[in-house]
């Protein structure tokens, strides 16, 4: 599960702050998080603010590459050869993810594809109106790793509903 923090609506022209991923399982111990230095001189001060950190202080985040780099082996180290991307929103989030794998490593460990949670709670449901969000234990704080941990509760209660994972 991963939850990603930008200073924009897109990947290029603006930046991915931070993200975070936790491993869905029932422990939900193995967490990822990094903080990624802007790649654009861009930003929308809305955006940014969402994250909690000022300009200022993304400036002072880490190499965008290096923190790639580090996500990756992670993933390879707790998910083996093929991991699965699921988020809360999946067109914003694998947007980033995506760009940044395939900009600074040249592979995406993910591949070309994603999960919607909201998506696949829907259909479970077969309710186009409904929402997972209930589901979710821990709060909604717009840090990365708290947003993953609360999207992966969720995963694992619609398992716990008849979903096959």
């Amino acid at each position: 599960m991963v939850d990603i923090e930008s200073d924009g609506p897109i990947p290029h022209d603006y930046s991915m702050i931070s993200f975070g991923a936790v491993v869905v399982d029932q422990a939900l111990d193995k967490t990822f998080y990094g903080q990624l230095k802007p790649i654009s001189d861009k930003w929308i001060p809305e955006a940014l603010a969402v994250s909690g950190f000022s300009r200022e202080q993304t400036l002072d985040f880490d190499d965008p590459q290096l923190v790639m780099q580090r996500f990756a082996d992670w993933l390879k180290q707790v998910c083996g050869s093929k991991p699965m991307f699921f988020s809360d929103n999946n067109g914003f989030d694998w947007q980033f993810i995506n760009w940044y794998f395939i900009h600074f490593l040249g592979h995406n460990p993910f591949g070309f594809s994603s999960t919607n949670l909201g998506s696949l709670y829907k259909g479970m449901q077969r309710d186009m109106f409904v929402n997972f969000k209930h589901l979710r234990k821990t709060k909604h704080t717009h840090h990365p790793v708290d947003d993953a941990k609360g999207n992966a509760e969720a995963l694992l209660a619609m398992r716990d509903m008849g979903l096959k994972l």
